[in-house]
């Protein structure tokens, strides 16, 4: 009798263990187009549908330990959880009042103290590694892979960095968008977040990050099979050297053989990709927001979001004066008299105000105790520029120092990394910036992954090729880049990509310039950016001077606020042209933008409240705006939410309102 028994055992054995091996788990978007299925075998894959097609092709996922300890492979399921979740959370200085998130989620927890969670929305997925070691762990490698079943179109931000070709971790993370096919993806180089991926159907795709903390940044490279891309890290810095212009960067002479060691309880970054149906919805999405953590400074009455008079892009170049403009008390006196005449909030004062290595040791010809005192009887607030080498030197400090003196933030440049060690740098700046109650603006900077979520004090990020390289970069398309990173890089979060040239320039005329540099496209390309693009703190690149000559056009800048309190993306194709719409209280502002392609619009006002009457100004590209970029008509009219109104964008040309 004893036989039987262990042959039956044996086989009630062998069928658990198949069963415990090989599981297939689905996870559906709450309005159910979305589809998530995760697949548990020797290795741990998930597969995206939406609707038939398929977004994501079987693409497996592990974290590599210490050890060899591989979580992802050869995992056994303890148990698995679903829930829902249907809420919202406030956004105080943000493109909308408060963000409804709104998904379903499946939590798989694994023996080896780890777990996956999975969370579908009607726009997206995403998913995230979680640790729950009594030790501290060394993570070696996070495999995350993209396969797909065709061979799509890609728009792909190839990082390019001459300034140390030895290493491709170090960049400014400013690259216009390569349009080629997955199979093309450049050999050897590596891409950064976030990129997007075209489908049949009209359907894009775009792949983002968030939540990252004492981590290093995602970027992709091309998998063997050419039919998609693997993940790459930058490893953990264990010695640096000063580098890079100026010498203002730290370089990495030797790395670790890890990416980070880290707590062994933890959550990881979510790697998150948003589908859509159609690309207006690109530009207004809030996947980076709904995956980051909350606000960790319960008191954000201090922060005050605004605009900036900016010295560096124009050069301090101001004239029909009786002093020597440059960096000086006098020169910055003259920003100060402009912004508070406008009423715009803040001045930065660029770099030259300080010894560039030593910001604690000022310039002489910059009287700032002066600047900050004459700013407060103007109601203007003073913004200072370091290199995050300088500050990062003495931050307790720096900012100490500066918090009492009364200035009202950093602007924080030539970070130009994203290991885990200057992630960690940058948590630990924006943390002991809120505790002095001062502003950030992360120029230089990596793409933003949510911690402006986290530390509201953080209102800018750069990460984008922004209106500064116009004055070197001949050759770059910038109407079409303008045209594309709404759709990509914004819905990273806000971009420091600083706009406002009043010299603007066609196509043929363009040429770089130092010290009158010149805008690609035309005024009203220029205007509709402060609505389209998101900057809690939003720069004005151009001199007083300038802004003084064409005063109609300042009036309007001024007027646009920073943060609002609905957004509608109106209409819009990647790479060609986009229409924006935002509310602040009971006003509406609206920009439109189009590439080198000339084009007709319609504006559709339906978004206004029905049965009232609003009045309209309205700046659109001039009839000769085709020949002189400069040229505009400004009108003013009235509008209801029954109003269609067609316009004729010019050659990277414009359309920009404020509706009240």
């Amino acid at each position: 009798m004893k036989k039987p028994i262990s042959i039956l055992l044996f086989f009630l054995f062998v069928n658990l263990s198949f069963s415990q091996k090989k599981q297939d788990f689905i996870l559906k978007s709450p309005d159910g187009k979305i589809e998530v299925r995760v697949a548990v075998d020797d290795k741990i894959s998930w597969t995206i549908l939406h609707e038939k097609d398929l977004i994501l092709a079987s693409s497996p996922m592990s974290l590599t330990l210490d050890g060899n300890i591989v979580l992802g492979q050869n995992a056994i399921i303890v148990n698995s959880k679903k829930g829902s979740i249907d809420a919202s959370f406030e956004t105080p200085f943000y493109k909308k009042k408060s963000v409804q998130n709104k998904y379903n989620q499946l939590t798989l927890n694994f023996k080896n103290d780890f777990s996956i969670e999975y969370r579908v929305f009607d726009d997206g997925a995403a998913y995230r590694f979680i640790t729950k070691k009594k030790k501290d762990i060394t993570i070696k490698n996070e495999e995350v892979t993209l396969n797909f079943d065709e061979d799509y179109n890609t728009l792909m931000p190839y990082v390019r960095d001459l300034r140390n070709p030895k290493d491709p971790y170090i960049s400014s993370f400013e690259s216009h968008y390569e349009n080629k096919k997955v199979s093309e993806f450049s050999k050897d180089t590596l891409a950064f977040l976030p990129f997007l991926i075209d489908y049949k159907n009209h359907k894009k795709a775009v792949f983002l990050e968030a939540n990252l903390e004492d981590y290093p940044g995602l970027f992709v490279t091309n998998n063997n099979t050419k039919s998609g891309f693997e993940s790459r890290f930058s490893k953990y810095p264990l010695q640096e050297t000063n580098g890079g212009f100026n010498n203002l960067n730290k370089l990495i002479t030797q790395r670790a053989d890890y990416l980070v060691k880290t707590k062994g309880t933890r959550n990881f970054p979510w790697r998150a990709i948003v589908i859509s149906e159609n690309d207006s919805d690109l530009a207004n999405n809030d996947m980076v927001q709904k995956l980051s953590e909350p606000s960790k400074i319960k008191d954000i009455s201090w922060i005050k979001p605004g605009k900036v008079a900016w010295d560096w892009w124009n050069d301090w170049n101001i004239y029909n004066i009786d002093f020597k403009a440059g960096i000086n008390t006098q020169t910055y006196k003259y920003y100060i008299d402009f912004a508070s005449k406008n009423k715009v909030e803040y001045v930065v004062l660029d770099e030259g105000w300080s010894v560039e290595t030593d910001i604690m040791k000022h310039n002489p010809n910059v009287d700032l105790e002066a600047l900050i005192a004459y700013g407060k009887e103007k109601n203007v607030g003073i913004i200072l520029w370091s290199s995050w080498m300088a500050l990062n030197n003495n931050i307790d400090g720096v900012f100490e120092n500066y918090a009492k003196l009364g200035v009202k933030g950093f602007k924080v440049d030539f970070i130009d990394r994203d290991d885990a060690k200057m992630v960690n740098s940058v948590y630990d700046i924006s943390q002991k910036a809120a505790n002095h109650k001062l502003l950030l603006d992360f120029h230089g900077m990596y793409k933003p992954t949510g911690i402006q979520r986290t530390f509201p004090n953080i209102l800018n990020f750069e990460g984008v090729k922004g209106l500064e390289n116009n004055k070197w970069t001949p050759n770059d398309d910038v109407p079409l880049y303008d045209c594309t990173i709404p759709f990509i890089r914004m819905m990273a979060g806000p971009m420091d990509y600083t706009p406002g040239a009043m010299r603007n320039a066609t196509k043929s005329e363009f040429k770089p310039s130092h010290s009158n540099p010149v805008s690609q496209g035309t005024r009203c390309h220029q205007l509709a950016l402060y609505t389209i693009f998101e900057a809690p703190l939003q720069m004005m690149a151009d001199s007083p001077t300038a802004y003084m000559k064409e005063q109609e056009s300042t009036n309007f800048i001024a007027k646009v606020p920073t943060t609002f309190d609905e957004t509608i993306s109106l209409n819009g194709e990647v790479g060609k042209f986009v229409s924006i719409a935002r509310r602040k209280a009971t006003t509406w502002y609206l920009g439109s933008i189009t590439n080198w392609d000339s084009r007709e619009i319609t504006i559709d006002f339906s978004f206004l409240e029905k049965g009232k009457k609003f009045e309209a100004e309205i700046f659109s590209d001039g009839l000769n705006a085709d020949k002189a970029a400069v040229d505009y008509k400004r009108e003013i009219i009235t509008v209801d939410s029954t109003t269609k109104l067609t316009y004729r964008l010019a050659s990277g040309g414009g359309l920009a309102m404020i509706i009240k």
